[in-house]
């Protein structure tokens, strides 16, 4: 007597099996939809004759990337320091595989860019800032930055800090904090927005880097700015556009035409990016 499954058996296995697949599959995907970084930005020239901002994304194999230069305003080349600063930045991230080795890469990348910069501007004046974020697949944030354009968290309506600006003003700040001058000193200060750090600069001293991941919570949004943003639109402004309920993409085009709508006579160049963890 034949003890083989009989051909119905066979194929209402294969009906299951195959059931069972779809099931996972459509499990994983959703999984994967769950956890994705929602990205949004938005950019303006303002008043300027060039646009000096660049930036870009990435998704690796490790998370999403991020990076934003602001070429200084007022010094040739602009455009040029702030395309090669982002450019090298993201093919050095590319090359990761995982987060361990970060924030050498971090290094690696602004030091090349660095020298790459000050190569191309044989002796010009020139310059960017950049600030750099990398949200990995447990929605850990890694950042690095140089300069005055910043990376924040917008949290439960107000703002996480996360790096410092370069500037004259941080410099007189901790000398008042010695003792050494007044607030007034300070506030009266012609040159305190001046950049003391940026990426272009021959006496480059070193990027900013955090040192260990910040946990990111549902709902958090991430942002990186220009000071042509924060420099425009007052934080409880920012706070307001960045409350609502909608998609990055659109807060983002929202906050550059709150910023247009200024019609500032020196309005800089703007430039937004916002990622929002979802789960």
């Amino acid at each position: 007597m034949a003890t083989g499954l009989h051909p119905y058996m066979i194929t209402m296995l294969f009906l299951a099996l195959l059931v069972i697949l779809i099931v996972v599959r459509k499990q994983i995907v959703h999984k994967i939809a769950d956890q994705r970084i929602e990205l949004g930005n938005g950019q303006t020239i303002g008043r300027r004759d060039e646009q000096d901002d660049y930036f870009a994304t990435a998704e690796t194999a490790y998370g999403t990337v991020t990076v934003l230069a602001d070429g200084i305003s007022g010094l040739a080349n602009g455009r040029m320091a702030s395309t090669i600063a982002v450019t090298t930045f993201i093919d050095e991230l590319r090359k990761l595989i995982n987060t361990q080795q970060i924030n050498d890469c971090f290094k690696v990348a602004a030091t090349k860019s660095n020298q790459m910069i000050v190569e191309n501007l044989r002796g010009s004046n020139g310059g960017t800032t950049l600030v750099a974020a990398v949200i990995d697949e447990q929605g850990l944030l890694y950042w690095s930055a140089v300069g005055d354009s910043v990376v924040t968290i917008f949290r439960n309506g107000e703002f996480i800090e996360v790096n410092e600006k370069h500037i004259f003003e941080s410099v007189l700040t901790e000398r008042y904090l010695n003792g050494e001058i007044s607030q007034l000193e300070i506030q009266e200060n012609p040159f305190k927005k001046r950049l003391v750090n940026y990426l272009g600069y021959e006496g480059f001293k070193k990027i900013d880097i955090g040192q260990s991941p910040i946990p990111l919570q549902r709902g958090d949004k991430v942002c990186l700015m220009s000071d042509g943003v924060y420099g425009t639109l007052p934080e409880v402004e920012l706070e307001k556009l960045l409350s609502e309920a909608i998609p990055p993409h659109y807060i983002a085009q929202n906050i550059i035409a709150a910023i247009d709508n200024k019609r500032l006579k020196n309005q800089d160049n703007a430039t937004i990016i916002i990622l929002e963890k979802t789960w």
